[in-house]
């Protein structure tokens, strides 16, 4: 049977001899049994037993399954009808109002077992999306990496969501600050193993002579760490920065899934999905010998490249106001405006930090505020020197285009009537701008 724990259900017949016999099928291919005689028992032990499957005759007492159908919540587990009654047209209609399936008495068992399987399997499948949708906005912290609605954060959020029940291996790569740890506990929480541990090691920290011993553990001793990761989720934060010595001592394991105590003759088994990241480009990083090419190909079977905050500006509104609130609400005080003159400043920003840099200027600005001043140009200017944000809304809004200009100048060569379209403007109103803004044209070539 697939997944793993066995497939549970609910029978529902008036008739003992044939509810002893559908249990007898169904425990004998290791399905969980509950029978109960009325559909009204079903009904009120429904949300103790959390079945997969409900499977009810159809003419009963009382209540019939027809009935039952009816008054099942949506949310409600699928229910076969089973009848030695049954006719074609009752079929049509329970089906219409929302049976699994129907099955006429006297039944064939693999038929029957056939039916019920997928039923509950479509179940649970139902259940899975359900709590991954759900989870995924209750996580603690995850909002950083997902809050947003620019295309390259809904892509991430969907890869993130298509990725975590697979357990294969995945690669984030993303700028200083882009949240890849958070992706990588996403990955986790949203996952299967979600409740097994998730162990981060910093690569850099990592020595070759305290290897063995701290992550496989002493034989006689204490486990290692792998050991009490296992089952769970192995992150590897900055790959390409792993001593090279360390770099085999982990490709072993990860070829292996085995680990051997230091000073024991046994190995070990271990088990855990594997997720590596990265801010420097790894292929780079192979070609000048710091990153084992055979390591790399057992962590990269999965990429996920997470966006700098430059590329996502459409963000940038939204997110200053979630996190001007949620430090406003941490330190009591009331939410700082964002003013025209704020937003010009943030749209000038390269923001090299991401969003972690945007976090930390927020909260410098909400606890500025608490003293009853501030603005985003003087949090900014705190990691800048004064003269790198300009003091009016005029002058941040032609720094912005000027910068803009410059750019699609040079990624276009000099090429005007390519740089206009990029920017979406007309080659007039281009050349307009450049003599506004004073730009030299061959200097920027």
């Amino acid at each position: 049977m697939n997944g793993l724990r066995p497939f549970s259900i609910l029978v529902i017949d008036d008739d003992r001899s044939m509810r002893q016999s559908l249990a007898e099928l169904l425990e004998a291919a290791g399905w969980q049994v509950t029978t109960v005689a009325r559909a009204s028992a079903g009904l009120e032990r429904l949300d103790a037993l959390s079945p997969d499957v409900i499977l009810s005759d159809v003419r009963m007492p009382g209540m019939s399954g027809l009935e039952l159908l009816d008054v099942l919540p949506p949310e409600a587990p699928p229910l076969v009808l089973i009848s030695a009654h049954g006719d074609i047209p009752m079929a049509v209609k329970a089906m219409q109002d929302g049976a699994y399936s129907f099955v006429e008495k006297p039944y064939e068992p693999r038929r029957l077992l056939a039916i019920l399987r997928h039923a509950a399997e479509q179940h649970r499948m139902q259940q899975s999306n359900a709590r991954l949708k759900a989870r995924l906005f209750e996580l603690s912290g995850l909002d950083r990496v997902l809050l947003g609605q620019s295309a390259p954060v809904v892509q991430l959020r969907q890869d993130i969501l298509d990725l975590a029940d697979t357990g294969t291996a995945v690669l984030i790569v993303g700028e200083t600050g882009t949240g890849k740890e958070l992706a990588a506990r996403a990955l986790h929480d949203l996952g299967p193993n979600a409740d097994a541990p998730f162990l981060a090691l910093n690569c850099a920290a990592l020595s070759a002579a305290t290897f063995e011993a701290e992550m496989f553990g002493v034989d006689g001793g204490p486990g290692g760490r792998l050991l009490a990761a296992s089952g769970g989720t192995l992150f590897l934060d900055e790959i390409c920065s792993c001593p090279l010595d360390v770099q085999a001592k982990l490709l072993r394991v990860i070829e292996d899934k085995q680990i051997l105590p230091v000073g024991g003759q046994m190995p070990v088994p271990v088990n855990f999905r594997v997720v590596t990241a990265t801010n420097e480009d790894v292929d780079l990083a192979v070609t000048e010998g710091r990153l084992r090419k055979d390591l790399l190909f057992r962590l990269n079977t999965m990429v996920l490249t997470l966006p700098p905050l430059r590329h996502r500006r459409d963000d940038l509104t939204l997110l200053t106001t979630y996190f001007l609130e949620k430090f406003a609400m941490l330190y009591e005080t009331a939410v700082p405006e964002i003013t025209q003159d704020d937003l010009a400043v943030l749209l000038a920003h390269e923001w090299p930090g991401n969003v972690r840099e945007l976090r930390s200027i927020c909260e410098r600005r909400v606890l500025a505020a608490r003293r009853g001043g501030g603005s985003m140009a003087s949090a900014i200017r705190i990691d800048q020197h004064p003269d790198d944000v300009p003091d009016t809304l005029r002058e941040a809004v032609a720094a912005f285009e000027r910068e803009l200009i410059g750019k699609a100048i040079k990624a276009h060569e000099g090429r005007m009537d390519a740089a206009a379209e990029a920017l979406g403007i007309g080659r007039r109103t281009l050349n307009e701008k450049i003599v506004k803004l004073g730009l030299d044209k061959s200097a920027l070539l």
